[in-house]
């Protein structure tokens, strides 16, 4: 019987480690909030462990550049006012995001501001810990 306890208990901390492991602020330039402004929503996915907010921004060369973004948990963001319908595609948004470190078009979304409000993923200047809390 202890024995089987043990194995339970092994497997348990076995899996536990790259559960924890999936909350990394490595890929992002962490606290270096940018601006990006103009973006049209092309999709709002409400999922866990983390949401996805995918844009279209107007470029240089007269067409639309698609960016992606992580968000903190949709528990997590339902505490902060945010539902699976805050946004939809077409929205016209303005949004703060800590930028991907390969220089992709993306990052971890900060902030969202429509019709001149603005509503937050995490407090200002919040350290890399606020992540891994949702």
């Amino acid at each position: 019987m202890l024995s089987t306890r043990l194995a339970l208990f092994g497997f348990i901390a076995a899996i536990a480690a790259p559960v924890a492991a999936h909350h990394s602020t490595a890929l992002f330039h962490w606290g270096q909030e940018k601006k990006l402004e103009n973006a049209t929503v092309e999709r709002w996915d409400w999922t866990n462990p983390h949401v996805f907010l995918y844009v279209r921004v107007p470029n240089k060369a007269g067409g639309t550049d698609r960016w992606a973004f992580e968000g903190m948990s949709p528990n997590h963001l339902s505490r902060e006012g945010w539902t699976k319908r805050t946004l939809k595609p077409g929205d016209k948004i303005n949004l703060t995001y800590y930028p991907l470190k390969d220089s992709r078009k993306g990052g971890f979304n900060v902030s969202v501001t429509m019709n001149g409000k603005t509503i937050r993923q995490l407090p200002a200047g919040a350290p890399p810990s606020a992540a891994r809390e949702s």
